[in-house]
């Protein structure tokens, strides 16, 4: 059995870039799928959406105190300037995310570069660890030894490249608390009464939806499953069970003047007609003048500024773009990564009980947690 100083399993995002920062050491590198970085190159439709122009704890559903210490030590400005060093510039796209400016093969392609001579193994699907003087790395393929071992195989979401509870299977067995997982960054689906939705798939338009203490705006889509697009997967983070309100007209306002149109209500709402065909057949109400609606009438159509339902809940883990829960944070020292129940084993990432908001937000958390990690 091969003897290592320090074994990290998981060659993604956190696992990449720990790695780098310790390849002068007797160093192994696992991986489970046949080719690292398989989630980074699918994210952000093939373009990685790597970091946000605005960061803070309120893009992050954890412990604010645990959350703002990791990243303050490395953040998006810190990130920037860190691949721009080697040679990548991530563009400034939709408002405030930075992406790669081609594909995310630039961003895997410069983290692989810092790996280089590192023993990487790929294939190395993890079974088992055990621990007494060193830690044992069972795989499907053989074992390994080492004195300190670094998880960053992150969560549960796309298990189609091969995600895995393998890091909570690990934390258990030394003692961690998982605080409940669930798929998160997910699409929503509905309940009967709101099966009026259905047939409305591949509109988009904007919304606010609030879920809990939360207010989040953004585009809504309507999806043969249910609704999506970025303020539902925003909304999905924060929302477990409940309603959830959402204004159709964000930027409309019902008053009497606007009941005093004798325009009909499809021609006067700033909506896409199928959608007002649809909700005013939910609501039983014909599309006519504004003007001439009853008053019970008038408090049905309000209800586009505050339409509120219970979800019957979400996509599942085969949609959702993390997992939310994970690796009870204050079980962590925020000051090396190292668990405070096992002597000499880190966790990283998406495992830790700590989610990012759709918008960069989570690969800037994997980059500032493999910075913090002092081995």
């Amino acid at each position: 059995m091969k003897r290592y100083d320090t074994i990290v399993i998981g060659a993604g995002a956190s696992g990449l870039m720990a790695t780098g920062r310790y390849r002068d050491r007797n160093i192994l590198l696992l991986e489970g799928n046949d080719k690292p970085a398989e989630k980074i190159k699918i994210s952000g439709g093939g373009k990685c959406n790597i970091t946000n122009q605005k960061v803070s704890v309120q893009n992050y559903l954890g412990d604010p105190a645990f959350v703002g210490n990791i990243l303050e030590g490395f953040t998006q400005h810190d990130l920037l300037r860190w691949f721009q060093k080697r040679g990548l510039a991530p563009v400034l796209r939709k408002g405030t995310q930075y992406f790669c400016p081609k594909s995310a093969d630039e961003l895997i392609g410069v983290l692989l570069h810092e790996v280089k001579g590192v023993s990487l193994l790929t294939g190395q699907r993890v079974v088992d660890v055990t621990k007494e003087d060193r830690f044992i790395v069972t795989t499907n393929r053989g074992k390994f030894s080492t004195e300190k071992l670094v998880v960053a195989t992150g969560g549960m979401s796309f298990p189609k490249i091969g995600a895995s509870a393998i890091a909570f299977q690990i934390a258990e067995k030394f003692g961690h608390t998982i605080r409940t997982t669930r798929p998160a960054l997910v699409g929503l689906t509905l309940q009967k009464e709101q099966f009026w939705m259905k047939p409305l798939s591949g509109i988009s338009l904007p919304v606010v939806v609030e879920t809990g203490t939360k207010k989040i705006a953004g585009d809504m889509l309507f999806a043969h499953r249910g609704i999506s697009g970025p303020a539902i997967l925003n909304t999905s983070l924060y929302w477990q069970k409940g309603q959830i309100t959402i204004d159709f007209l964000p930027r409309f306002r019902f008053d009497k003047k606007c009941f005093m149109h004798k325009k009909q209500i499809s021609t006067v709402l700033p909506l896409p007609k199928r959608f007002i065909k649809a909700f005013l057949e939910s609501i039983a109400v014909a599309d006519k003048p504004l003007q001439n609606l009853t008053e019970e009438e008038q408090q049905k159509l309000m209800q586009l500024k505050s339409y509120t339902f219970a979800s019957a809940g979400n996509f599942g883990y085969t949609k959702a773009e993390v997992t939310a829960g994970g690796i009870a944070t204050d079980e962590i020292d925020p000051e090396t990564m190292m668990s405070r129940k096992c002597e000499g084993l880190y966790f990283l990432g998406e495992a830790l009980d700590v989610t990012g908001e759709l918008g960069g937000y989570n690969f800037q958390w994997a980059f500032a947690t493999a910075q913090r990690l002092r081995l």
